[in-house]
């Protein structure tokens, strides 16, 4: 027996398997599910939004009022109320004076800054005003159409007179 060489027996090899496993394709569509069935009331929550009524189209518009507070930024961060400039160290104060005048309701000041000007001198100013006693803050992008702002011209719409021929 010493001789005798032993068997190995080799299982053939089977076939591939074409056979599509649809276990894992089961549990992500389940895990799908899940996640659509959680989300989907977030989707209907409602976002409250405050929105003004209508206007009356009879009711005449408000008079403008022509002590209105208006602070303009200039580029070099200089400050002016209105048309008048005023200094860094008086800016407070002298606004604080402006709006102790004033009704509770009319505390509103506006801002007009040039495109050049800090954001963070912006920033300061209206952190005065605020410290100066204004409720209402407001950004104004344009000056109104009778604004006289120093160094500028406003368009008054009227028409330019028309140039002479020269012969």
């Amino acid at each position: 027996m010493a001789g005798h060489k032993q068997r190995q027996w080799v299982k053939p090899q089977t076939p591939p398997n074409s056979e599509i496993n649809v276990t894992p394709l089961v549990d992500v569509v389940l895990v799908l599910l899940i996640i659509f069935m959680v989300v989907t009331p977030l989707l209907e929550k409602d976002i409250l939004v405050r929105v003004p009524d209508t206007e009356v189209e009879n009711e005449p518009p408000p008079e403008n009022n022509d002590q209105q507070l208006v602070v303009l930024l200039d580029k070099d961060g200089g400050y002016s109320i209105n048309t008048e400039k005023v200094p860094t160290s008086d800016y407070v104060p002298r606004l604080k004076r402006m709006l102790a005048a004033k009704k509770a309701d009319e505390k509103v000041v506006f801002f007009m800054a040039d495109d050049a000007t800090n954001y963070g001198r912006l920033i300061l100013a209206m952190d005065g005003a605020k410290g100066a006693g204004a409720k209402v803050l407001a950004m104004a992008t344009e000056l109104p159409s009778n604004a006289i702002i120093q160094g500028t011209q406003v368009d008054t719409g009227t028409p330019a007179p028309a140039p002479t021929p020269t012969p």
